[in-house]
């Protein structure tokens, strides 16, 4: 069975292969919801704004098969607009709703540093996430790369599995049951990239 890398025109869909086909992972690219439903385990992609992400995840029938997935269990990884799109809603181009999958609201990164932040920044593990097998052989306060103008202000701050400073302290990694997310581009990001990556298969159980 492979993993299920959803293709809805996101920019750095072909980056995402070819991480995961470096470090052997199974994997199907694909629009299908049924596909997506079939999976073992599913990622989701993002470059860009959210609004574009949750209208294109509609036009292709794509919203309640991500719903669905997640709620039964299946592991389950958002990068970037690919975590953005977990929330309820995002302030980008006006306030619209998002998947509502966890609570929060995407928000702009704030004025006096530039923005978007594009570079390596430090990522650092929230204490009741530390040992949770996303970082498994990655150091607290590794650099990973990011590429983005809003972040999520999650509801519940037991949702944030890390934490990264940019003029605020946002979450750069989500986990709860399932569901993981991320904020960075492990894609991008290196050694420490293409280890998480790896952690995630091998916590879905498909490597």
């Amino acid at each position: 069975m492979s993993i299920a890398v959803i293709d809805y025109g996101a920019g750095n869909l072909r980056s995402v292969m070819r991480a995961l086909q470096r470090i052997g992972a199974p994997l199907e690219v694909t629009s299908n919801p049924d596909v997506v439903i079939d999976a073992p385990a599913v990622i989701l992609p993002g470059v860009g704004a959210t609004r574009d992400t949750m209208q294109n995840l509609e036009r292709l029938g794509l919203v309640a098969a991500i719903r669905d997935v997640i709620a039964r269990g299946t592991p389950f990884l958002g990068i970037c607009v690919g975590m953005q799109v977990l929330c309820e809603q995002s302030e980008e181009f006006g306030l619209h709703s998002c998947l509502g999958i966890v609570g929060g609201v995407v928000r702009r990164l704030p004025s006096g540093l530039k923005v978007p932040q594009i570079g390596w920044n430090q990522v650092h593990y929230t204490p009741h996430a530390a040992q949770h097998p996303l970082f498994t052989g990655i150091d607290d306060g590794s650099d990973f790369y990011f590429v983005h103008s809003y972040y999520c202000d999650l509801t519940d701050e037991r949702d944030a599995a890390a934490m990264t400073e940019y003029g605020v302290s946002f979450p750069s990694a989500l986990i709860r049951n399932n569901l993981a997310a991320v904020q960075f581009h492990p894609e991008k990001s290196g050694r420490c990239g293409l280890q998480l990556l790896t952690n995630f298969v091998a916590w879905a159980g498909v490597l």
